[in-house]
Order: structure tokens, then sequence, then C-alpha cells
């Protein structure tokens, strides 16, 4: 018996991440307004909000998953130079509700950031908190490390360029008749995102197929938000000066001008 206990807990010292941090309580709503300027989503589900340091995360109690996440991301903090950590972790803040790693093992589906970690890379209680269960879904991993990753590059890079903060909120969609994996996780059959730049209220959505093989032509997926409100059952606000950019239109993507930024600010971290 002492042998069995032994080694039980020599398995969970040596899985757990070395490099998670202690996880803080969920912060004030009131403080997390910095990431919601112009308010939070209204949706009809029943959820819990956690205030985390980098982003706002609705969490569906039901399926496990956030209904929705908002953050606003600076020029400042567009480029990050904290190593990713992959410390992924159940969020202790909600013991009853959260999804954890083990979930997901031998699904086949990646566990798939909302708020990236590459948004969060500024600081090392940011990075470590953007890999909280609470702020993932099952993604494929061909969505997951490819389009989404894509789009996900491309917002860093036109903070950094034209040098404007964007808010922006992301998350899946989903509904009854979804597959679940693990102790209940809902596989979303669709994933939409929509950002906003601050400075000239212009605004863009997506939604993406839980599919792999996209390709990186974002405009193929270009959605009004009208209909990611459809879609998602989620009122989302937005400035008084908000214009939709145009469905074939989105801001220029200069890989090359990010990709040098990052080396002159991190260095050696600059490919983590």
């Amino acid at each position: 018996m002492y042998q069995t206990i032994l080694t039980v807990l020599l398995v969970l010292f040596w899985c757990a991440p070395s490099n998670a941090i202690q996880q803080l309580p969920s912060q004030s709503i009131e403080t997390c307004q910095v990431d919601a300027p112009y308010g939070f989503p209204q949706s009809s589900k029943s959820g819990v909000a956690i205030c985390r340091h980098a982003y706002i995360t609705y969490v569906d109690p039901v399926a496990k998953i956030p209904e929705w996440v908002v953050y606003t991301l600076t020029p400042v903090h567009a480029i990050g130079c904290i190593p990713r950590s992959n410390a992924f972790a159940a969020d202790q803040s909600v013991p009853q509700i959260t999804a954890t790693p083990q979930d997901y093992a031998g699904t086949g589906y990646d566990k798939g950031h909302i708020s990236p970690d590459s948004d969060n890379s500024f600081d090392q209680q940011a990075e470590s908190e953007s890999f909280l269960m609470t702020n993932m879904t099952p993604q494929l991993p061909g969505l997951n490390r490819q389009t989404w990753k894509y789009l996900e590059s491309s917002i860093r890079d036109w903070v950094l360029q034209l040098n404007v903060p964007f808010t922006i909120y992301a998350g899946p969609i989903y509904g009854a008749t979804d597959k679940r994996i693990g102790s209940g996780v809902v596989v979303p059959h669709a994933f939409y995102k929509i950002v906003i730049n601050r400075s000239t209220g212009q605004t863009a959505g997506w939604v993406f197929p839980q599919a792999e093989n996209l390709g990186s032509d974002l405009t193929k997926f270009r959605a009004s938000i009208m209909q990611i409100e459809q879609l998602t059952g989620i009122n989302f606000p937005f400035p008084q000066n908000a214009t939709e950019l145009a469905q074939n239109q989105m801001w220029p993507v200069d890989f090359g001008f990010f990709i040098a930024a990052k080396k002159a600010k991190c260095g050696a971290n600059a490919d983590d």
C-alpha cells in the first residue's frame, strides 16, 4: 500500500507543470473593465464570469467551456517575451465546473486557447493564467495550430503596425447536439472572433467551422456581427463610432515587420 501511494505521488509530481505559478482568485469585475471598455457581452445562458489579469472569461457550467472571452490588446503588450509555459491547469476558482487537462487526453482535440498565450506573454502571471482550462475549448489540431493561429498572429500584427489597441471578443459556437469529451466538456461545432479597432471604431468578425486544413485566406471566413450574434445568441457591445469593414476587407498584414520588432525586443526568446 505504501509503495502504491508513493508511486501515485511521484506520478503527480512529475506530471505537474514545473513552470506553473500559484493561481490567484478571480479579480473584481470592476478591475477587468479595462479589458471590456464597451461593457460585457450579454447572453441568455447562465454562466460564471471570471476576471483574470489580462482577460475576462464567461464560463458555461453545463458545457464546461467559455461562452465568450473578452480582452484588449495594446501595442505595448502585442509583443511579449515570456516563454510559453504549457502550464495547462484546472481553474481552482470554479472547482465544480472547470474542465481539466485530463478531459482532453486521447480525444484527438487540442486544448485550444480563446485568449491566446502569445497575447498574454507580456507578464508571467498573465501568461500562466492563459493556460487555465476556463480559457480553453476543444479544437482540432489543424484548426488550432493553423487557421485560428493565423488570425491570432494577424491581430497582433495589426495592433503593432497600426499602433492602436484592439478589443477582441472570441469563443465557441455550440449546442445541445454537439458531442462531449471527458467529464462532459462540449466540443463546439464552430468558433467566432470579433475585433474592434479602438481608434477608428472599425470592426471585423469571423466564423470558423470545427474543421482542419482551412487555409490562410481569412476573408473566406468573414462574417457580419449580426450573423455572429444570431449564431451565438450573444449581444456584443460596441463603441458609438463602430463601423464594419466590408466582408472582403481586412487590415493589411506584414509579418516581417512584426518578426523584426519581436527579435529586437525579445532577442533569444523571439521564437518562443
